[in-house]
């Protein structure tokens, strides 16, 4: 079994293999579900809030990597942990949900951006947010009805929180009765404890005996948490109102306004809450922020963004267990120095060689770190994906004092070198154009950010890798053969291609080199292993698509393909006909909505190389392959092509994507003889002339919202 310490998680998810990577999300499921105990449950964290970021962060990304591998009991879809026993329950009428995270300026233009595109607000216009800090305390829910307070509650596992009523009531920031509010108002917010009441009760528990608290989170935690409230009135807590659950009436048309209202309403409001016109005036308040931290004179953890008007936040809606409208802008994790002993040299499934810098080991946000991304030559050398420097110009070698940072990553980095320590004979990194593995030429194409092996199925890093994919849960998945066995039987020369597995029984279910004779294995076992194998020669199109391994096609983009062409034969003759760039093939491929350019020259060059060719030709004639299945539904648009071109006035160009999906569409990004329906708003251009000169059937946004009825 593959064991897993905060140690271990060093490997770029892309280079884990289908084993490493279930070993990482049960690790990590059971990190988190006790991490989450323990801190709203017991309120005595285990891990440091930099470890947990990087954690979820880490369980997130290979979630994305291996979406077959998501457990049932995922930490992405879980919010908090179960109420104590001890407490009554509270069912929340609407959710308490977590926030979705940023660790970087980047990522708060990122949120911008996704926040606009999603609202088809995509020109120059500022968005106007609210940025408010985030209190590092515990999140309490307060019902009023009819202007008094009837019940408070914890924010538990989002659903079902603790019955804290009594307890809350001793809190002289939280008023027990209000005027002029809706009939029902469930006022949200944080409990928390200033840095000079910690300090007091602390020294009053040390003097009286009594348990003192790590930190004020800690502490206002566990003191509004007593079973008896008049330990938690002798508490000196306090509370910050910032947000809303049920209602029976709006209290503003924005963010600011209804924060506004609760100050009316008698409730304690952040004073640093500003509304921001855009990503760079929220970041400009995050480092005013940032400046003020250490004088608050309570702790925060970041900053949070909202977006400020309430209809767009109703339009922008929900995720899993967080918000689309919001963002916590995270503090930076530890910094720490240490040496770069050596840079060593990765060859990964797709030939990518990939620097991993190998450090004397050293603790980072609570974790020992001994290895750190380099990304690529480009960074070593100390330049940026634009080609500007990075680091001012500094770049990285081996014996260098170098500074590294886990921000919410569980990969750690380099940020910077200290020059004033390197040798003054230190040569710089010249980065192999020479694979590692195999001796074949490593190339960079124009445009592409790595180097790549050329050696294809001959070099053993990129065979092994591909064998390793197409053996995983989401590709082919036959039981008895995993990872490691395959590896197993790479080494010993019995499968050297996906299609040698096919072959096995015959090859090796007999005569004097047979499997069942094999250390570990016996004729039961052996059969079971072929039995599994010719289990599998009956695949979905869009499984074998995905199996191939060829970069830029995961499995979601694995299954547009196969929904498109439907079949095995038509997607190998599209594929085989279509030149890069140009041709009827080229546009039919790239006019599938989510196929760019990019990922269709990759298709085309795998599926025309010569040698990845006769591979994969080779494997099919092993199996059975099923063709996609039809689109089973009564909607009115089921099965048909849809274009939509122009400015869509009711609805953004995802939701109207999303919208005829749902309903069994297939949403292309061009017109072609193919497509069924055009919706054409205001400004559409020569889709709609090609659309027309095609005959193809055109409608204004309201024709379609009726025709899929909506409206």
């Amino acid at each position: 079994m593959t064991k897993i310490t905060p140690t271990t998680l060093q490997l770029p998810v892309n280079d884990l293999t289908s084993t490493q990577a279930k070993a990482e999300l049960a690790w990590l499921a059971q990190q988190l579900q006790a991490a989450n105990t323990a801190y709203h449950g017991a309120d005595a964290p285990e891990l440091t809030d930099a470890q947990y970021d990087d954690y979820k962060r880490r369980n997130t990304a290979i979630e994305t990597a291996f979406p077959a591998l998501k457990r049932a009991d995922s930490p992405s879809d879980q919010i908090g942990a179960a109420p104590a026993d001890g407490f009554g329950k509270i069912h929340h009428a609407v959710r308490m949900l977590s926030l979705g995270n940023a660790f970087d300026d980047a990522e708060v233009s990122d949120f911008d951006t996704r926040v606009r595109k999603f609202l088809g607000r995509e020109d120059d216009s500022a968005l106007a947010y609210t940025a408010e800090p985030k209190i590092d305390g515990l999140s309490l829910s307060l019902r009023y009805e009819n202007g008094k307070l009837t019940q408070a509650a914890t924010r538990g596992d989002g659903e079902t929180g603790e019955n804290v009523t009594a307890n809350a009531r001793t809190i002289a920031d939280i008023p027990h009765e209000i005027s002029g509010a809706p009939a029902i108002l469930e006022v949200r917010g944080e409990v928390y404890m200033s840095h000079a009441d910690f300090a007091e009760l602390n020294a009053r528990q040390t003097e009286t005996g009594g348990k003192t608290f790590a930190n004020p989170r800690n502490a206002a935690a566990g003191s509004l948490r007593q079973l008896d409230a008049k330990i938690t009135k002798a508490r000196p807590l306090r509370f910050f109102a910032y947000a809303w659950g049920d209602l029976s009436a709006p209290l503003a048309q924005t963010q600011a306004a209804a924060i506004s209202r609760l100050q009316e309403f008698g409730f304690a409001t952040n004073p640093l809450t500003h509304v921001c016109n855009g990503p760079d005036a929220l970041i400009t308040h995050y480092r005013a922020i940032e400046q003020q931290r250490a004088t608050l004179g309570y702790d925060i953890d970041g900053v949070v963004y909202k977006v400020n008007d309430l209809a767009l936040q109703q339009r922008l809606g929900f995720r899993a267990t967080t918000p689309r409208w919001a963002i916590a802008h995270k503090f930076p994790a530890e910094l720490a120095w240490t040496t770069l002993e050596r840079i060593d040299i990765q060859v990964g499934r797709t030939g990518a060689l990939s620097p991993v810098a190998r450090l004397t080991p050293v603790t980072v946000g609570g974790v020992v770190v001994s290895n750190a991304t380099l990304h690529n030559e480009d960074y070593i050398a100390g330049r940026g994906g634009d080609g500007q420097p990075i680091r001012e110009g500094r770049d990285i070698r081996p014996g260098d004092w170098v500074q590294i940072y886990r921000a919410g990553d569980v990969i750690p980095k380099i940020k910077d070198v200290d020059l004033s320590r390197r040798a003054n004979d230190a040569p710089a990194f010249i980065f192999p154009d020479q694979c590692p593995e195999c001796g074949s030429v490593a190339i960079r194409e124009e445009g592409d950010a790595v180097r790549r092996c050329t050696g294809g199925m001959i070099c053993p890093a990129q065979a092994i890798e591909k064998l390793r994919h197409f053996v995983s849960r989401g590709a082919f998945d036959i039981d008895g053969l995993g990872a490691k066995q395959v590896e197993q039987f790479y080494a010993d020369g019995w499968v050297q291609t996906p299609a040698d597995i096919f072959t096995l029984r015959a090859r090796f279910g007999s005569g004097l080199q047979q499997l069942k004779n094999r250390d570990g294995w016996g004729e039961v076992s052996a059969n079971k292993l072929f039995d599994a194998i010719d289990n599998k020669r009956q695949i979905p199109l869009g499984k074998l698509i995905f199996s191939l391994g060829i970069r830029h096609v995961g499995d979601s983009s694995a299954n547009l393909l196969a929904n498109h062409y439907g079949s095995w034969d038509a997607f190998e003759t599209a594929m085989t006909q279509a030149e890069v760039g140009a041709g009827a093939a080229w546009e039919a491929l790239t006019s599938i909505d989510g196929v760019g350019a990019v990922m269709a020259t990759s298709l085309i060059t795998a599926m025309q190389q010569a040698a990845e060719r006769a591979s994969i030709d080779a494997l099919v004639a092993q199996l059975d392959v099923q063709d996609a299945a039809a689109v089973s539904s009564d909607s009115p648009v089921a099965g048909k092509i849809v274009v939509f071109t122009g400015t869509l006035e009711k609805m953004s160009r995802a939701e109207a994507k999303a919208r005829a999906e749902a309903l069994g569409a297939k949403v292309s990004g061009s017109v072609s003889a193919k497509t069924d329906i055009l919706v054409a708003g205001p400004g559409a251009g020569s889709k709609a002339k090609k659309a027309a000169d095609l005959g193809v059937e055109a409608m204004n946004e309201d024709a379609w919202l009726t025709l899929i009825g909506t409206k």
